[in-house]
């Protein structure tokens, strides 16, 4: 029986010092483990678009994870910045920030909501995730193009 603290997710700002420090490490994830014409993580700043909500989980004061929703159009949503804390990996905080952002995108009336990863084995974890909710690969979308390493995915809400 899982008896870690409940998780909260907030609305957040990716400036916040927790969230900043987060979302650097996620950075230097991807630049690690992505060709550097690859790396499609958006920094603090891009996360503070108008076309993107932002969220944070928490247990109780620690930081466990947080993910992005960017619109794309209004009935089509991209997940961004889905990134959990080294501390908090398999603990249901990714599969927790999903359903949130799902969720959130169906709340905005988005129809469709895609998403871009790799396709190495260090994203494999994220893959499997996306696919168990529905999401299955599909041709590049926005600005994304047809690599060997990207891979794009997609799921009707």
């Amino acid at each position: 029986m899982d008896r870690s603290p409940a998780l909260t997710i907030v609305a957040d700002d990716p400036r916040s010092a927790a969230a900043s420090e987060l979302l650097a490490f996620h950075l230097a994830e991807m630049a690690h483990w992505s060709p550097p014409e690859q790396v499609h993580a958006l920094p603090a700043e891009g996360l503070r678009a108008p076309d993107v909500a932002f969220f944070t989980a928490w247990r109780d004061d620690a930081l466990a994870g947080c993910g992005a929703l960017r619109e794309l159009s209004p009935d089509h949503g991209e997940l961004k910045s889905m990134r959990v804390a080294p501390e908090h990996l398999r603990t249901g905080v990714g599969e927790a920030m999903l359903v949130h952002l799902l969720d959130e995108a169906r709340r905005r009336g988005l129809a469709r909501v895609s998403l871009e990863t790799g396709r190495p084995a260090p994203f494999l974890p994220a893959r499997r995730l996306y696919e168990k909710h529905g999401f299955a690969e599909c041709p590049p979308f926005g600005d994304y193009a047809a690599t060997d390493f990207s891979l794009c995915m997609t799921r009707c809400l």
